[in-house]
């Protein structure tokens, strides 16, 4: 019995029972008083569905006409409406900004350190959440999705489940996919690794959350990029690390800053297959360096391979984790990038002398991610469809990134916004600009007008007098990108600079 239904039958028989007085009252007035009430005092919440007048009349043993009547007055109050071919709805609430009085407001005093240093990374840009898709960075082009084929994975699955795998999983990720990422690592980016050193997350952030508690205590030093994702910034940071940005050269992350700083860093993050966002790509030679510099500080690297796929398919220069001597290198990956970011599902693979305290880690928290999207990933990539897919993706990327270039020159000529050069395989481009403009500014006019950019000064660690706008231009079809650039072009023209 539905929950609803059952709810009214019990408050209805209550009644009866409990109030003489409307023992008076006719049926439906009965009724209508009922479920009047229910919804005044949101016990039956907005948009709800009331039962069928057909079924609640024969669970409370009255006729049909009497409920009618009961719902006849609730349309006439105002608190239903009768939708076509569906039946009666509550109406919907008003939505009312909820004014928090004092003893409901956050007290950070009642917070932990680290609450109250993730409390202060509030207005971090670190997700597209909720945002267009025209121009989010970080996002593949979602309409090349073999949609189908993971459908059909899905089937197989819950049509040969057996009971006993709906049990708890393994919290470091079934033995079949973990077998096979090793495998595929191997193929691609010269990684050999057991695979019991791979560990199946979320994704990129979790892998970073979990890699910073880890290892970073409170008050101990982080190098990243500077610039780079806001996120890995505010993750950091909400540990209470104390992160300092290094600056980049044409080869990347800046080893000769790195060797004169007086640094003792813990960790150092880098991107050494696809620089986010000015698409660095860091060549063997910068590697070497930076694991010589690592193993001279002491730190470990986090080695977060953004867009390796993309950059790294022909021609692949080894990765920092197989040329790591010392077995200090946690190599970071991810399938939202490559194949939708609803699907949650990344992987980290860390040095043998640190999988037992992040399995125990794993085990106290998020235990596991789901086993069937376990499964079908699995299935995707033992099929070959991660293979083909991955084909398709580098081809749809070159050629939207292709045409985004020429449009935007074409359509942004002469108004002194540009696209920085870079010669890698990206997902997103970096657009500069010299007409006064700050880019705070420029990303919330666009998104008023459903263009989702982000500020490139929001990717420095410290403050910087940098200016840029990050526009992801592969999500979307040629035809939208151009409606898109032309829409962007014309808002922008409607409001002056600051110059």
């Amino acid at each position: 019995m539905p929950i609803l239904l059952k709810k009214i039958i019990t408050e209805y028989q209550n009644n009866t029972i409990k109030t003489e007085s409307t023992k008076e009252d006719k049926l439906y007035i009965r009724l209508y008083k009922l479920l009047s009430k229910m919804i005044i005092k949101m016990e039956v919440p907005g948009n709800t569905l009331l039962p069928p007048t057909r079924k609640l009349a024969d669970a409370l043993s009255v006729s049909r006409s009497t409920v009618l009547r009961a719902y006849d007055i609730l349309l006439l109050d105002g608190l239903i409406i009768s939708l076509k071919s569906s039946g009666y709805q509550v109406k919907p609430k008003e939505e009312k900004k909820i004014n928090l009085s004092p003893e409901q407001k956050i007290d950070d005093k009642q917070l932990s350190e680290i609450g109250k240093s993730f409390l202060k990374l509030s207005d971090s840009n670190v997700s597209n959440s909720r945002e267009s898709l025209a121009f989010s960075p970080g996002l593949p082009p979602l309409d090349i999705f073999p949609v189908a084929q993971w459908k059909n994975l899905t089937n197989m699955y819950w049509k040969e489940i057996k009971f006993s795998n709906l049990s708890y999983a393994p919290s470091s990720g079934i033995e079949k996919l973990k077998l096979n990422i090793a495998h595929y690592l191997n193929l691609t980016r010269n990684i050999q690794c057991n695979p019991d050193q791979v560990f199946i997350v979320s994704g990129s952030l979790q892998s970073l959350y979990l890699t910073g508690t880890l290892l970073v205590n409170p008050g101990e030093t982080v190098c990243i990029e500077n610039p780079t994702f806001p996120n890995v910034n505010a993750v950091f940071k909400g540990l209470m690390a104390n992160t300092i940005g290094i600056p980049l050269d044409s080869k990347g992350i800046s080893t000769d800053f790195l060797k004169k700083a007086m640094l003792k860093p813990k960790l150092i993050h880098v991107t050494p297959s696809c620089h986010y966002p000015l698409g660095i790509k860091m060549p063997i030679d910068r590697r070497i360096e930076l694991l010589a510099v690592a193993d001279e500080k002491n730190a470990f690297i986090v080695e977060n391979d953004y867009e390796h796929e993309l950059n790294n398919w022909d021609n692949p220069i080894p990765s920092l984790f197989s040329l790591d001597k010392q077995q200090k290198t946690i190599y970071l990956g991810t399938f939202n990038r490559i194949l939708h970011p609803s699907l949650r599902i990344g992987y980290l693979v860390v040095p043998q002398k640190l999988k037992l305290p992040l399995e125990l880690m794993l085990k106290h928290s998020h235990r596991f991610v789901a086993p069937s999207i376990q499964f079908v990933l699995n299935q995707f990539i033992e099929k070959k469809l991660l293979h083909n897919h991955l084909n398709n993706l580098i081809n749809v990327t070159r050629e939207r990134k292709l045409f985004f270039s020429q449009t935007f020159n074409e359509v942004f000529k002469r108004s002194g916004f540009a696209i920085n050069p870079s010669d890698v395989l990206s997902l997103q481009s970096l657009i500069t600009f010299n007409n006064g403009w700050l880019d705070k500014d420029l990303v919330t006019l666009l998104n008023e007008h459903n263009l989702s950019t982000h500020s490139y000064q929001k990717c420095f660690v410290s403050k910087s007098t940098e200016q840029g706008l990050i526009l992801g231009h592969c999500s979307i079809q040629k035809h939208i990108i151009k409606n898109k650039l032309v829409r962007m072009f014309s808002t922008i023209q409607q409001y002056p600079s600051n110059e």
